[in-house]
């Protein structure tokens, strides 16, 4: 089998912080323009369905996450519902996105939780989420940004880190770290666009293994790019 390549940042003369932010309102004005509606890609109706939703996306696809959520939303209509589902029947429900036991656990226990701290309400606040179990920041950020529009970080998954690193707008290989780069740079106002929006690029266009870097749009603001 021939050895694949990397797609790896090429070598780029150092930029002062000021022109790494010019640089970086040129990429995100550009992106405006190619994805001006970009958002979760994960189907729900609710706060709670999102939650789920997300927490089930860990390690899996949003596509397989789709494919499951319609049965589970039927079946689980509310915090409470989740809060006694038998975990057995759970497991196999949601079998199929990987990590079927550990992500029972943390729904479940998430919805006990809302049921007992929160009157089974999704609360809308970074404080409040995390402390639930199997919330940590980047699902919290998720809902707040997606559900409730409020732009308190920066969903940093695998799409939005390769890509971040392939722009140079990071050196961090810490998603805590990007994420403190990345709202360092971005417009609060376009955090949680921003993630969505290098989501959906990095399905589209910058492909791990089969970059389409001729048909970027930023690929004369990109040090990575292969044109």
């Amino acid at each position: 089998m021939a050895k694949q390549t990397v797609h790896r940042p090429r070598p780029r003369t150092r930029e002062t912080p000021a022109q790494l932010r010019a640089r970086t309102r040129k990429i995100v004005a550009r992106l405006g323009r190619a994805y001006p509606d970009a958002t979760c890609a994960l189907h729900h109706r609710s706060a709670l369905e999102l939650l789920v939703a997300t927490i089930l996306s860990a390690q899996s696809t949003d596509a397989r996450v789709n494919m499951v959520t319609p049965a589970l939303f039927a079946k689980y209509r509310t915090a409470a519902d989740y809060a006694a589902a038998n975990p057995a029947a759970l497991e196999q429900e949601i079998h199929s996105t990987g990590f079927f036991r550990n992500k029972t656990k943390s729904i479940i226990g998430m919805a006990q939780a809302l049921v007992e701290r929160h009157g089974g309400e999704v609360p809308d606040t970074m404080e409040q989420l995390v402390q639930l179990p199997g919330v940590g920041r980047k699902t919290a950020n998720v809902v707040l940004g997606t559900w409730f529009g409020k732009n308190e970080g920066v969903v940093v998954d695998t799409h939005v880190q390769r890509l971040s690193t392939l722009l140079g707008l990071t050196k961090q290989e810490d998603p805590a770290k990007i994420e403190r780069d990345l709202m360092a740079l971005v417009p609060r106002d376009k955090w949680t666009w921003f993630s969505h929006t290098l989501i959906l690029h990095g399905r589209r266009v910058c492909i791990a293994r089969r970059p389409k870097c001729e048909e970027c749009v930023v690929n004369q603001l990109c040090p990575s790019s292969r044109v």
